[in-house]
């Protein structure tokens, strides 16, 4: 896995090899961020990316300086990870965080300008993650969530879509307060 852009441009990241994990290809991410930085200024944010795993999404917010990046996920290697790789780096501005993401997203007052969020593909209850974010205003005013998913998982009906981008096997939905799926 690679840092696509910002302070640590092309810097490779060795994962475990025990870690319960499907990382983000490095295709799909670079055209993600394509998108991101279109709409955003990525130094004046702060995310939320849950179901984090090894961090990919993570280090690449952090390394193109977002103010804050709260990592989520389950699974503690994982957690442990991403934490150790965060200090290796000098990302200060990322927390980790061991929970379940739906626990998490019920107990947050936090808000984000971005949450990201990878859930495995055949993980079911996926169309409930927009209601709990947009419902409790967890997105910050123009924020984005984004969700990750097969191309067999359709959530184009569900309230606060946007848009769905794809890029091979990888789909992104898009969900934001201010658009309705006719704009």
């Amino acid at each position: 896995m690679r840092i696509i852009s910002g302070s640590h441009k092309s810097r490779i990241i060795r994962t475990p090899k025990n870690l319960p994990v499907r990382p983000t290809t490095d295709m799909a991410k670079e055209a993600l961020f394509n998108i991101l930085v279109n709409h955003f200024d990525l130094e004046d944010i702060t995310v939320l990316d849950l179901f984090a795993g090894t961090g990919n999404i993570t280090y690449e917010f952090a390394s193109r300086g977002a103010i804050g990046v709260t990592s989520v996920d389950t699974e503690l290697r994982c957690v442990d990870f991403i934490r150790t790789t965060a200090r290796n780096l000098g990302f200060e501005a990322v927390l980790s965080f061991r929970s379940d993401a739906f626990k998490y997203l019920q107990n947050t007052q936090n808000r984000y300008d971005i949450i990201f969020c990878d859930p495995p593909y055949d993980m079911q209850g996926i169309e409930l993650i927009p209601g709990l974010v947009l419902d409790k205003m967890l997105l910050k005013e123009g924020g984005w969530l984004i969700i990750e998913h097969s191309k067999r998982t359709d959530l184009s009906a569900i309230k606060g879509f946007w848009q769905k981008r794809s890029y091979g096997n990888v789909n992104f939905s898009i969900f934001t307060l201010n658009l309705s799926s006719n704009d």
